[in-house]
């Protein structure tokens, strides 16, 4: 078997040195185009989630469980009868371990997800997406916290111990209590998965991988795997486990494919690897786990018990080690100074810190931009011809509001007090910001500052003023103004001004 992963190491090896990952996208390729002709061959069909009453409960609609290995649920009380949960089953790589891969539960989903638990006896769930990503609500927190039990529906569950193994992964200890039965359940959450991205270094997943099947030890029960929609990252991380599991069952053979191991996923959940990305991600972690493998005299299950004294030998990934896509694989020169970036620079929570950091106020990372327009995910139960995207840019060109000619709003900026009585340069007043559009920049020489008193001539009024003045201030000095000086300035309004301009008399009058 060493010979086999021996192979493997090389390949991936050579294709890091060559800086080539066109062979790795067209195997992915070939995987998205086969998807049709496997749904023909199998007969793969996913019309319970189309269900009106089903529709609902997917997080995504395009995300549908195929009918023929859909977790179905037992009915427990007469509110809660429906059998319907997006879960599918996938076959582990031995005969006593199963997967159910799910998306990740809804407000109103929960107490499914929580009977789907129950019903199977899932004793480790692995949750691979924070609850909140860039903004958007990726999975309701279906578990109590520290302080005070949550309930949902029959279930009554509490955190009993929350732990942090590294920077990357969370391991909470829950109990479940139902009617007169109580449950212990581990969760072990990885939240240093960017969205639609991959994490820099897999040595995370693969430490929490590890905790994660010490836990299930010999459970028969399936272990319970969920993102946001249950495909791309739940995929990834049940192809690792399923080729580690080939790994220590000394199963590595001749025949060892990682595309026929992803289609065998797909078949039982839809669009499992989700991206070409996640898909070379795969192959470079477990090129790291064959290269370990061939580093040690025997790689035995017991010696997974050495994980929980040290929390394994993956757990110091801060700061990260280079990526496995480098020419480091089975080099002689360990010296990070010799070798090369990664092969991929994936968008990364956690990016390899180059230098001290202690004074970093904050990280932005940068992906290099695309030869060509992205296409976002690519689900399996779409028509390929229909996720083209067009051959203008992602974002359509924002046109310019028309406006009468010679007007530009120009919004109020603080400007120090000797500057207030010029028009400043069209160049400093939008330093920084994106330059204005052609059509601007050619009346740049026409704009002249709106005279600094008298009354306001409302034809110029347009729909970007905050405040339209029917009766403007016409003589400052009247003693009938209500803004006059020594008035008490009640009931006053003065229209927005269409740039920098000097203030009112009134404003700059001695306090008393």
């Amino acid at each position: 078997m060493e010979a086999y992963l021996l192979k493997f190491v090389e390949r991936v090896r050579c294709l890091s040195e060559k800086d080539d990952g066109d062979a790795i996208a067209s195997e992915y390729a070939r995987i998205r185009q086969q998807n049709g002709s496997m749904k023909e061959l199998y007969g793969l069909t996913a019309e319970t989630g189309g269900i009106k009453e089903n529709v609902k409960k997917n997080r995504y609609k395009d995300i549908l469980p195929y009918d023929q290995t859909r977790v179905i649920l037992s009915p427990i009380l007469p509110d809660y009868s429906s059998d319907y949960i997006n879960a599918n089953f996938i076959k582990g790589a031995t005969q006593n371990k199963t997967y159910i891969a799910t998306q990740g539960p809804l407000s109103y989903t929960v107490v499914d997800f929580w009977r789907m638990i129950w019903q199977y006896k899932i004793q480790v769930i692995v949750m691979a997406c924070k609850e909140i990503e860039m903004g958007k609500k990726k999975c309701e927190a279906y578990w109590g916290s520290l302080a005070e039990p949550s309930t949902f529906g029959p279930f009554t569950v509490s955190t009993v111990e929350e732990s942090y193994p590294n920077e990357e992964v969370i391991v909470r200890t829950l109990t479940v209590k139902c009617g007169d039965e109580t449950r212990s359940v581990s969760q072990l959450q990885y939240t240093a998965w960017p969205d639609h991205g991959i994490p820099y270094v897999p040595d995370g997943i693969l430490g929490m991988m590890e905790l994660a099947n010490i836990r299930q030890a010999n459970h028969t029960g399936p272990m319970l795997i969920h993102c946001s929609a249950g495909c791309g990252r739940t995929g990834v991380i049940c192809a690792i486990d399923y080729i580690n599991d080939l790994l220590h069952e000394k199963k590595i053979g001749d025949g060892f494919n990682i595309m026929d191991i992803v289609l065998e996923l797909r078949r039982q959940r839809p669009s499992a690897v989700q991206t070409k990305e996640q898909y070379e991600f795969v192959f470079h972690t477990v090129a790291q786990i064959f290269e370990k493998a061939l580093g040690e005299p025997s790689h035995p299950r017991q010696n997974q018990t050495k994980f929980a004294d040290s929390l394994s030998i993956y757990s110091n990934v801060v700061p990260p080690k280079p990526a496995l896509r480098s020419a480091s694989i089975g080099s002689s020169n360990p010296d990070p100074k010799t070798r090369k970036p990664p092969l991929l620079r994936p968008r990364s929570s956690h990016p390899p810190p180059s230098s001290k950091m202690n004074d970093t106020y904050a990280v932005v990372n940068k992906t290099r931009q695309p030869s060509a327009p992205r296409t976002g995910h690519h689900y399996d139960n779409l028509d390929l011809e229909s996720q083209k995207s067009p051959n203008n840019a992602l974002y359509s060109t924002v046109k310019p509001k028309n406006r009468a000619a010679g007007t530009l709003p120009v919004y109020d900026r603080a400007l120090p007090v000797n500057q207030r009585g010029s028009m400043p340069s069209l160049e400093a007043e939008f330093s920084g910001y994106e330059p204005l559009p052609a059509e601007f920049r050619a009346r740049n020489s026409q704009l002249q500052p709106p005279p600094t008193q008298g009354p306001s001539d409302g034809n110029g009024s347009s729909e970007d003023d905050y405040e339209y003045v029917t009766n403007p201030i016409r003589d400052s000095s009247s003693s009938s103004s209500y803004c006059s000086p020594g008035g008490l300035g009640f009931k006053c309004r003065i229209k927005k001004p269409k740039g920098p301009r000097d203030p009112p008399a009134e404003w700059n009058r001695p306090e008393r």
